[in-house]
C-alpha cells in the first residue's frame, strides 16, 4: 500500500515537472518571437539608413559636379563652405539615424539581459529529485553492477524500467 502512494506521489511530481518545462518552452518561444519582431525593426532602421546613404552619396556626386561647373565663378573660401555645408547636410540625418538605432540596440540588449536572467532565475527554482525512492537506489546499483539487466531489475524491485534507468543515470552510472 505504501509502495503504491509512493508511485502515485512520484507520478504527481513527474506530471507537475513536465508541466512546468512545457510552460517554460512555451514562454521561450513566445519571447523569442518578440525578440525576432525587435530584430526586424532594427532591420529596418538599417535599411533605410542604407537607402539615405545612397540618396546622400547620389546628392555629393550633384553637388560635386555643380561645384566644377561654378569654380571658375567660385572663389576657394567659397567652394570651401559650400564642401562643408554640403558635408554638414549629408552626415546630420545620418547621424540621427544611427543615434535612433544604437538607442534600439540598446534597449533590445537590456531586454534580452532581463530575460535571460529571468529564465536563469527560474531554471534554478527548478529541483529535480536526488532519486525516486533513496533506498532502492544502492539496490538498482548493485545489481546493474552485477550484470543483471534493466528489466529484471524492475521487475524484482517493482519498480518501472524508465525509474530504473532514472536512478542509473542520476548516479552518472548510465
Amino acid at each position: 500500500m505504501n509502495l503504491n502512494l509512493e508511485a502515485i506521489n512520484v507520478e504527481y511530481l513527474v506530471v507537475a515537472m513536465a508541466a512546468m518545462i512545457l510552460y517554460l518552452i512555451y514562454y521561450v518561444f513566445t519571447k523569442d518571437s518578440e525578440y525576432n519582431k525587435n530584430i526586424r525593426a532594427v532591420a529596418t532602421v538599417a535599411e533605410e539608413l542604407n537607402r539615405e546613404i545612397f540618396y546622400l552619396k547620389k546628392k555629393l556626386g550633384d553637388t560635386q559636379i555643380s561645384i566644377k561647373k561654378n569654380s571658375s565663378r567660385m572663389t576657394d573660401e567659397e567652394i570651401y563652405q559650400e564642401v562643408e555645408r554640403t558635408v554638414y547636410d549629408m552626415v546630420k540625418p545620418i547621424s540621427l539615424s544611427l543615434k535612433r538605432l544604437e538607442e534600439s540596440v540598446q534597449r533590445i540588449d537590456e531586454h534580452i539581459d532581463a530575460r535571460i536572467s529571468s529564465l536563469e532565475s527560474g531554471v534554478k527554482q527548478i529541483s529535480i529529485p536526488a532519486s525516486i525512492h533513496g533506498n532502492d537506489d544502492e539496490k538498482i546499483i548493485s545489481r546493474y553492477k552485477q550484470g543483471i539487466t534493466l528489466e529484471n531489475i524492475s521487475k524484482e524491485l517493482h519498480l518501472s524500467k524508465a525509474e530504473v534507468e532514472f536512478v542509473l543515470k542520476i548516479n552518472k552510472i548510465k
